[in-house]
């Protein structure tokens, strides 16, 4: 049997109707690999599922699943794309620990990646400008260290993820970034993040347990979390409202054994609920990447990597002293432009000025009810 026909095997047992990974993996360890499966006959396979089921295995294969079959094998003939079985040698080890293991792995760019040590970085897809920041600032960082940082490529904190880890790749960086997603590889989802994904398929890796053509279904993508979980050996959630999806990726870690890491945020701001929740569940509260490499234990392959892992505050080099002095009296939470205006003792219209050029210079940024905030980079 060759590679090109043990890969069809798979494919046409994933694609059996009523056949999902936990029946897949009952029929594997019953029979043994798939083309044992297809040649066990119906009697034997009724013992195991039902009658439909048995039916479509042990019967020819029909024509939509071999069009199927064809397709992905084109696909994955073409260079950097590649379908890994729960029988491979390089399955992602880190997966076989956890509950329910995809049965296939479709990966475009970098498969040895998927058994690097590996951190995933979650969060709000309504991310705060700061919340951007840190995402982008604790990857690169945990890249520089040689961690590769896994994310699910939606919007907003996996953006900034997956942004600081490749940059850091980019500059030669030993870790890089895997994103996770919830379609076929054949789709990008969200449109927006479409070169971002182009970027990760270039110096890292995209990988999805569904079949090409998958479109975007809503239940796909909580369950493609304890992926992101199972690869990691720790989840960061950098900002996430009380009832965040990000919650059911730190849920999936704590299940698998993983570590969880939570950055803390304004006690009045929203999108810090869900990081203060999973802190006073146990999580542990960190303020720079060096907090997750100690609680790793994790020694960086270079010692300069993780001098500037702190969180600082941005560099103003501010020319009049009074934008100087408006960000000082600012401090490091949430407040209205009147509860400024009171602090700094300015006139209304300075303040409003001064405001719009402390933003223009990336120094603060504009929250919803009228309240504005200084960026720490």
């Amino acid at each position: 049997m060759t590679p090109h026909q043990g890969l069809a095997a798979w494919l046409r047992l994933m694609a059996t109707e009523g056949i999902g990974t936990q029946t897949a993996r009952d029929l594997l360890t019953h029979f043994g690999l798939p083309e044992q499966i297809f040649d066990a006959g119906y009697s034997a396979l009724q013992k195991h599922v039902p009658e439909k089921c048995a039916r479509a295995l042990s019967g020819p294969i029909s024509s939509e699943i071999q069009a199927h079959i064809d397709h992905t094998l084109a696909w994955a003939a073409q260079e950097n794309n590649y379908v890994i079985t729960l029988g491979d040698d390089d399955y992602p080890r880190a997966l076989l620990s956890i509950a329910d293991p995809p049965a296939l792995l479709y990966v475009k760019g970098r498969p040895a990646l998927l058994n690097m040590p590996a951190v995933a970085i979650v969060g709000s897809r309504n991310a705060s400008a700061q919340g951007m920041l840190n995402a982008d600032r604790f990857a690169h960082n945990l890249s520089e260290a040689g961690l590769t940082v896994v994310s699910g490529l939606a919007l907003g904190i996996d953006t900034g993820a997956h942004t600081g880890a490749i940059k850091s790749a980019q500059q030669g960086s030993v870790g890089s970034s895997i994103a996770v997603i919830g379609t076929g590889l054949d789709i990008v989802y969200p449109a927006a993040n479409r070169a971002l994904a182009h970027q990760i398929a270039e110096v890292g890796c995209i990988i999805s347990e569904y079949p090409l053509g998958t479109p975007a279904i809503a239940h796909n993508f909580p369950r493609r979390n304890r992926i992101i979980s199972g690869l990691s050996l720790g989840v960061l959630v950098v900002e996430a409202a009380a009832q965040s999806g990000s919650l059911i990726t730190a849920r999936s870690a704590l299940e698998h054994g993983r570590e969880v890491f939570a950055i803390p945020g304004s006690i009045h701001s929203p999108l810090a609920k869900g990081c203060h929740q999973l802190i006073r569940q146990g999580a542990k509260l960190v303020e720079s990447a060096q907090d997750i490499l100690e609680e790793l234990r994790w020694q960086s392959p270079d010692p300069k990597s993780t001098q500037s892992n702190g969180v600082q505050i941005a560099p103003t080099n501010l020319s009049d002293p009074k934008l100087q002095s408006l960000l000082e009296n600012m401090g490091h939470d949430a407040l209205s432009v009147d509860q400024l205006i009171a602090r700094s003792g300015l006139p209304v219209s300075s303040v409003q000025a001064a405001l719009l050029n402390l933003e223009l210079q990336g120094q603060i940024e504009s929250l919803p009810g009228g309240q504005v905030r200084r960026l720490i980079a």
